[in-house]
């Protein structure tokens, strides 16, 4: 059981992300505001971290930077979950640090085990 955290404004999202990771046994948290979610995970440090890339106040991709620039949080699992799907913005946010990118409309099935492929390549970095 892992704690995922999804940073996104749109409530569908976190709706179907939600059920898939709790069928899956996880516990999901939703937050709607890239500062909000900051101060959060900082504060309650998941396990992982889902981001989307445009957001209202603090963007996704500015949320990442900050969470690399931490030493309490560089090595967090993040995975961007964004409509845009150009190979540009896939190409900057894996440079900025993010460690898988999915385009919505996405499976949700998919999203939990892309999350759970993500917390065992994290688990095994710090078991190494």
């Amino acid at each position: 059981m892992a704690k995922i955290f999804l940073v996104d404004d749109d409530e569908i999202t976190a709706q179907v992300a939600s059920e898939a990771f709790f069928d899956a046994g996880h516990t999901f948290g939703w937050l709607e505001d890239g500062q909000e979610a900051l101060h959060t995970i900082r504060c309650r440090r998941p396990d992982a971290v889902i981001l989307d890339q445009r957001m209202p106040g603090m963007p996704g991709m500015e949320l990442l930077r900050e969470l690399r620039r931490d030493a309490k949080t560089t090595l967090l699992p993040v995975m961007m979950l964004s409509a845009v799907a150009s190979q540009n913005d896939q190409s900057i946010a894996f440079y900025e640090g993010a460690d898988d990118y999915l385009t919505k409309p996405f499976d949700a099935e998919l999203l939990v085990f892309r999350v759970e492929e993500l917390l065992g390549r994290s688990r095994r970095v710090l078991a190494s």
